[in-house]
């Protein structure tokens, strides 16, 4: 009898196909395709239909200077984080678990910090008469205040300790992945410690660069307060050119052409990299 009830019980099963899958499309399309599509219609409809507005972007020397700005700034962040986040991240993957959780705890606190606060605190830091250009004449090392506000070197500086965790998190679990042994077995075979780095480590933590790069380079594309405060109007980057376009001088046609090049710009690097990553980890790393 009991077996009769059991045999009867009916089994529920996951739902196969696009049926699975069809909420989260539904998401998708909702809240990302809906939006990029009147995104793009709007950049060829307003004023008039046509391709006036992205003309405009890329014939006028204003607008190609803020990008030329937006890219430097981005590559520079990215590349700066890079080489500042790797020994940290290397630091925690070799270290005491016990010691490495409070280190990583603290790096991770720094996220839940609001970032309009940090960013003040970096302003109070880097101006002329902030406690970095004090400490550094009152020692002698200058004689008079750097320019540490206002240009590229801000906002290179307050960007990176912003995203040094967006860095450091992918990459820790890349090197942790890498097996110690493997180090050891270079120093036996006489290789030095800058070969050691260079042929095993660095190749063999490239996954964890280029998604912790990608996403600190896309991220720096579309950051709008902290260039802003830090960076001044000679500094302006695209997405402070896009708030002014649509909420300064209504220009919806101008912003949502300049925000769908944004787009088209960081969905590509995505797919650069998942091609250049994927082609690498076919061909066995190194």
């Amino acid at each position: 009898m009991s077996g009769n009830l059991l045999h009867r019980q009916p089994i529920l099963r996951r739902p196969d196909g696009v049926g699975g899958a069809l909420p989260a499309l539904t998401l998708i399309a909702l809240f990302f395709v809906v939006p990029v599509v009147a995104l793009l219609l709007r950049s060829v409809t307003e004023p008039v239909p046509g391709l006036q507005n992205y003309a405009t972007l890329f014939g006028d020397g204003t607008y190609a200077r803020v990008f030329f700005n937006t890219f430097l700034v981005a590559t520079v962040v990215t590349a700066v984080t890079v080489i500042v986040a790797f020994p940290v991240a290397w630091m925690l993957a070799i270290m005491p678990p016990a010691l490495g959780s409070i280190v990583f705890g603290i790096i991770i606190l720094s996220m839940w910090t609001n970032l309009l606060t940090r960013t003040y605190a970096w302003m109070v830091l880097l101006q002329r008469t902030g406690v970095i250009n004090r400490t550094l004449m009152d020692i002698g090392l200058i004689s008079e205040p750097l320019p540490l506000i206002n240009n590229l070197t801000g906002v290179t500086i307050g960007m990176v300790y912003i995203m040094l965790p967006f860095m450091i998190l992918p990459l820790v679990g890349t090197l942790r992945a890498i097996d110690p042994m493997t180090l050891r077995a270079a120093a036996l075979c006489g290789a030095s410690p800058f070969d050691a780095f260079r042929r095993i480590l660095l190749p063999l933590s490239l996954p964890g660069i280029a998604a912790g790069g990608l996403m600190v380079f896309v991220m720096s594309l579309g950051y709008f307060v902290t260039p802003t405060l830090l960076g001044g109007t000679s500094n302006m980057m695209l997405a402070a050119m896009i708030a002014q376009m649509i909420q300064s001088l209504l220009n919806w046609g101008l912003g949502s052409a300049a925000a769908f090049i944004l787009l088209v710009v960081t969905m590509a690097l995505y797919a650069l990299q998942l091609r250049l990553v994927g082609a690498k980890r076919m061909t066995g790393g190194i």
